[in-house]
């Protein structure tokens, strides 16, 4: 089997499409699959709001929030660590794992939503073998669904963002539409 690789992928002339316009792309795509079988007329894009609520931070390189406005809305949410609206970082292991879930509970709220919308997790860890019992626990306080759970993904990683970060979960949300 031979593989190629083509060196012009991306040239410093060319600009890179910022995060937005990826997600903009990404679902224009998803809509025009999931639209009817045979329309040839276009699909109008799915709206999109992004936000930073009020109560968390305001990072200047992406949002906290991307909602999807169409049948129902997928909102996505960054990577939240242990900080919080003020620039804080919690202190233990336990303190940021509930501010990541605070944090969490707030950018779900600005959007109308709550943990029993949340499908997906992906979780960051530090430190598994040192924190993962008490990440599950702190995490399982949030679900108390045992059957509704969202799919989650734990990983493990050198160190994050800012090395003071013991931890890092991103979400996906279904919600109903806007009335």
């Amino acid at each position: 089997m031979t593989s190629s690789f083509n060196s012009s992928m991306s040239t410093a002339a060319e600009p890179l499409a910022s995060r937005r316009e990826i997600v903009a792309a990404a679902v224009t795509v998803a809509a025009a699959v999931a639209g009817t079988t045979g329309n040839a007329q276009a699909q109008t894009p799915p709206k999109l709001r992004f936000s930073n609520p009020p109560g968390m931070s305001t990072p200047p390189t992406y949002s906290h929030v991307v909602e999807v406005d169409g049948p129902h809305r997928t909102v996505y949410l960054a990577g939240q660590t242990g900080v919080d609206a003020t620039g804080k970082i919690a202190e233990g292991f336990r303190a940021q794992a509930v501010q990541v879930m605070e944090n969490l509970k707030t950018a779900l709220a600005s959007v109308g939503g709550g943990f029993e919308h949340v499908v997906k997790l992906n979780s960051y860890l530090t430190n598994i073998e040192t924190n993962g019992t008490e990440f599950r626990e702190v995490r399982g306080s949030y679900f108390p669904n045992k059957q509704a759970l969202p799919a989650s993904t734990l990983v493990q990683v050198p160190r994050l963002a800012n090395p003071a970060f013991l931890l890092e979960i991103e979400a996906i949300a279904i919600l109903p539409p806007k009335a």
